[in-house]
């Protein structure tokens, strides 16, 4: 079966902003987690929430059906999404956007980077931000107001 559709379809489904979080594509966030060939012949996108009930899965669903017409798009709840998921480039994004990326699982986070300064000494401002997945945290050393992507 030939792949060069999968293969370009994955690359426009990667590269399509997540709608809270702009700066950062589906890809970035492992929020794709697979494009293949339908046993018809189409193709199916997989795609998994940040967490059970996302509002931003409405929007993605319709900005990959504008991006790519006639495709499938399936949604996947197992195993559920992690922040592990989000690339080292998703992480770069972020930091680079003012926003904190959460810490990989295997490690204990006692505190939340700035990231902007990346000192450790932050304080929690509000366990929501602008979306739900986030929390306001203010850096103590700078004073600057920052988003952190939870961790799930």
């Amino acid at each position: 079966m030939v792949t060069e559709p999968v293969e370009r379809a994955r690359a426009v489904a990667a590269a399509i902003p997540d709608p809270e979080l702009p700066v950062v594509t589906l890809g970035d966030l492992g929020i794709l987690r697979d494009v293949r060939h339908t046993p018809d012949g189409g193709i199916e996108v997989l795609i998994t929430p940040t967490y059970s009930g996302c509002p931003a899965m409405d929007a993605i669903r319709d900005d990959l059906r504008r991006a790519l017409p006639g495709v499938t798009i399936t949604t996947v709840l197992s195993p559920p999404w992690t922040t592990d998921w989000i690339t080292e480039e998703g992480r770069r994004k972020l930091r680079e956007h003012g926003i904190s990326p959460p810490g990989r699982a295997v490690m204990v986070a006692l505190t939340v980077r700035c990231p902007r300064c990346g000192s450790p000494r932050t304080r929690l401002v509000s366990r929501y931000s602008s979306t739900a997945c986030k929390a306001h945290y203010v850096c103590r050393d700078c004073l600057e107001p920052f988003d952190h992507v939870k961790e799930i």
